[in-house]
């Protein structure tokens, strides 16, 4: 770094070269760029601007994405606008070289150091020399004020506003700003590093530019001549057409092609008549050129009238998916609607369940379902408004948002419109893009979906909206309202094997360049290789699994130079370890005659699925104090002590010393301490294990349960049921204490569920007393001494569920 270089904020333009001397107003509106703005701000305002070498990316952040020589610039005025933008008028100082350092976050402004640039000013060593360089000076003056009286777009009076051949440099750059150059070529003149090779390039320029314009005169001077003379041949006259249309034929004859609501077409009209009179070189025209384009490619009035048959669709739908029978009613009843009356808002469809179980690739299932055309948008990650309404069209590079964009893709105005990971947007400053899509997934409004682009009535009615999600939690309400949720919970495992075989198996082989059918897996091996290799809710890690044995066998056979192996190879269980290697490390299975003291068996609820969780209680001599561990969320933290006040409020009926628990310290913990833990569904298993722990009676192994405890020791709902119950049954649970409100959703479970868990409804903690702990030990064994300090005297046999 030299002693002249600073580091200072870099601001990228599209489309843009900022040259040295001009004072233009921007409109900024990119997150990165807004971040360099704001710095700048707080630093004199002082900035870098340069010119990307490429329009078509969105986020420049790397070096070979700009250019090196660059513009130091300075903010004059800068006001934030309602819609995130900043309306900033910046001032151009002088030429610099840059140096993009890294970026210091993912979502930082950009930086780098400025190395200033002067042009090399050559002392000429002859009176000729000297005299050949003014004049190059003068006749770029020269040519400069005939281009502003030949332009028909620049005000006459500018050309005695470009400078003076005694001020070279400032001259350069008050012309080269003013020409309707393309950005590859103003951007070499801004890199010459002479100022007599740039004023010779730019002198070449002109001479170039002031021809064309000759032409265009010429020509515009003999067409008026002959429309001039032929309508005095004529009983009528032609309209004024104003400046050429030639330039803009094409688009013409595409808006006059276009089908466009009347509306539309109105704005579409004035607007058009607004390009045609404006220079094909200016800003101005590039932005309503590229307007008008987006109001030709959007879908207006098109659509995909008839829909398949109801037979069709469900054919399909079992092809392409098993199980999700709920999904594949509420489309069929789609269908049906569609077949009764011919016209109806799409529904908004939400699938929320855990990674792995087809949501996406649902989606597009229901598109071909239905024969319309899909449309996938991934909305993980997006925190700018803008990404979903679109930017105003005085943003520079500006374009509508991703609905509007998805729909240009579809080209049809009724697809399915998938809106991918809906749970994993953000917010920050720029915006709620989940309150933008209020009005795109509202029925009743997005009829008249307005785009801040666009600023158009777009109907949104027709489409079928579908999103995805792995919970609802981190869903706003206000948007989850709109939506009907369709749950789809972890696979059984009879349906991941029935899934394997008929899709997962089958896809592998055919992307790894096997015959069909070139190996077999018996059911049996499926599940083998399910329980010992992969424990999720859906079946993805499985499908990874099958691809490596796949692959596996690819490589066989190129070591064999063979064609293909055995068709119909069976893989045992000792083929697929030898080559994948030892199954993963899994948590320990249960065993049934364990020390199960001060241990209960809960059910929890994950975003991947249901789990089991072993939830420990240890009693030891103390004072009183709780311990919890286990990475415990406040609401779980908060169930272990209601746990614990309702054991010494019940201590006389569960055979305790009233004032046990100032003689004991109780320690909680709940195994697999990395894994943060949170909410109120253990409260019932904490007060068993607690109470198990208390009276020194085991729990029975293969009994598990989920509820809320109240301090009465009332069992209040739980959600998750359907998720926590297939994982008991993965797990070889026999029976699951559910709340008793939640006994309705019993009726929804599979019925491989219901045929394989004893599932009883309980509504307080005396029933799971009662169900979950085992008969009291005979007299003399450890629970009955009545030294222990958690026992009352004379109460060591007495049943602690008799109440």
């Amino acid at each position: 770094m030299t002693p002249d270089s600073l580091r200072l904020p870099v601001l990228a333009l599209r489309d843009l070269v900022f040259l040295p001397g001009m004072v233009l107003p921007l409109l900024v509106g990119r997150s990165r760029s807004v971040r360099a703005l704001e710095k700048a701000r707080d630093q004199d305002g002082i900035l870098v601007m340069v010119a990307q070498r490429s329009a078509d990316v969105d986020d420049p952040r790397e070096a070979a994405e700009l250019f090196q020589v660059a513009t130091r610039g300075r903010i004059l005025e800068a006001e934030p606008l309602s819609d995130g933008t900043w309306r900033v008028v910046f001032e151009g100082l002088d030429r610099v070289r840059l140096e993009l350092h890294p970026a210091a976050a993912p979502d930082a402004g950009l930086e780098g150091t400025a190395t200033p640039f002067p042009y090399e000013e050559a002392v000429p060593s002859l009176p000729a020399a000297f005299a050949v360089r003014e004049a190059v000076a003068h006749r770029v003056a020269r040519a400069a004020r005939e281009y502003v009286h030949l332009h028909p777009d620049l005000p006459a009076d500018l050309a005695h506003a470009l400078g003076t051949p005694s001020d070279r440099v400032r001259m350069l750059h008050l012309v080269a700003g003013h020409l309707a150059l393309p950005q590859t070529e103003k951007q070499a003149l801004l890199e010459v590093a002479s100022i007599d090779d740039a004023l010779g390039r730019l002198s070449d320029i002109l001479e170039r530019e002031i021809a064309i314009l000759r032409i265009e005169n010429r020509l515009d001077h003999e067409m008026q001549t002959r429309r001039r003379d032929l309508g005095a041949l004529l009983p009528f006259s032609f309209p004024d057409q104003g400046p050429s249309m030639e330039p803009w034929h094409d688009l013409e004859s595409r808006l006059g092609a276009a089908a466009l609501p009347p509306a539309v077409r109105d704005r579409a009209d004035r607007e058009f008549q607004r390009l045609i009179r404006l220079n094909p070189s200016s800003p101005e025209a590039g932005v309503l050129r590229g307007y008008l384009e987006w109001i030709c490619d959007l879908p207006w009035t098109s659509e995909v009238i008839q829909p398949p048959s109801l037979r069709d669709a469900r054919v399909f739908l079992e092809e392409a998916h098993f199980g999700l029978e709920e999904v594949k009613d509420r489309i069929l009843d789609h269908l049906a609607v569609l077949s009764l009356v011919s016209q109806m808002p799409g529904p908004v469809l939400c699938l929320v369940g855990p990674p792995g179980v087809g949501k996406t690739s649902l989606g597009k299932s229901i598109a071909q379902a239905l024969g319309r055309q899909f449309v996938r948008v991934a909305l993980g990650g997006i925190r700018d408004e803008a990404e979903i309404r679109g930017h105003r069209r005085t943003y520079v590079g500006s374009l509508p948002g991703r609905v509007l964009q998805g729909m240009r893709r579809a080209g049809v105005g009724n697809p399915v419109f998938l809106l991918d990971e809906i749970d994993k947007l953000t917010r920050d400053a720029q915006g709620d893009p989940a309150s933008a899509l209020l009005e795109v997934l509202d029925p009743e409004q997005n009829h008249a979906f307005q785009d801040h682009y666009l600023e158009l009535d777009y109907d949104l009615s027709r489409v079928l909206f579908l999103a995805t999600a792995n919970t609802l939690a981190d869903i706003p309400e206000p948007l989850r309202d709109r939506m009907e949720v369709i749950r789809i919970p972890g696979y059984l495992l009879t349906e991941k094997t029935a899934i394997a075989q008929q899709f997962l198996l089958p896809g592998q082989l055919r992307r790894h360049g096997l015959l069909p059918g070139a190996v077999t897996l018996e059911d049996e091996t499926i599940r083998w290789l399910v329980e010992t290799y992969t424990r999720e809710a859906g079946v993805r890690e499985l499908d990874r699994y099958l691809a490596r044995v796949a692959r596996k066998l690819a490589r066989s056979v190129a070591e064999q130079n063979a064609q293909h192996p055995p068709v119909g190879e069976l893989l045992t269980q000792d083929r697929l370890r030898t080559l994948l290697g030892p199954p993963p490390i899994l948590r320990a299975g249960r065993e049934d005659q364990m020390d199960r003291i001060g241990i209960a068996t809960g059910l929890a609820w994950t975003p991947a699925g249901g789990e089991i969780l072993d939830i420990e209680a240890a009693v030891l001599p103390g004072s009183g104090k709780i311990q919890l561990t286990g990475t415990l969320g406040d609401v779980m933290k908060e169930s272990a002590v209601a746990a614990l006040t309702y054991a010494r409020a019940r201590a006389s009926l569960l055979g305790l010393q009233t004032h046990f628990h100032q003689e004991v310290d109780v320690h909680i913990h709940i195994p697999e301490g990395g894994t943060p833990k949170e909410g109120p569904s253990a409260g019932a298993a904490m007060a068993l294990a607690l109470i198990s722990a208390l009276s020194q009676r085991p729990t029975l192994p293969d009994v598990a349960l989920t509820g809320e405890l109240t301090l009465r020791g009332r069992i209040l709902p739980v959600g998750g049921i359907r998720e926590k119950t297939v994982a008991a049954l993965r797990q070889g649970i026999a029976t699951v204490l559910i709340p008793a409100d939640n006994a309705h959703e019993i009726e929804t479970l599979p019925i491989e569920v219901r045929d394989g868990l004893q599932l009883i409804p309980v509504s307080t903690m005396d029933q799971v007393l009662a169900l979950a702990l085992q008969p009291l030990a005979a007299p003399g064994r450890t629970a009955g001494d009545p030294g222990h300090p958690s026992l009352r005297e004379g109460q060591g046999s007495q049943p602690a569920a008799s109440h």
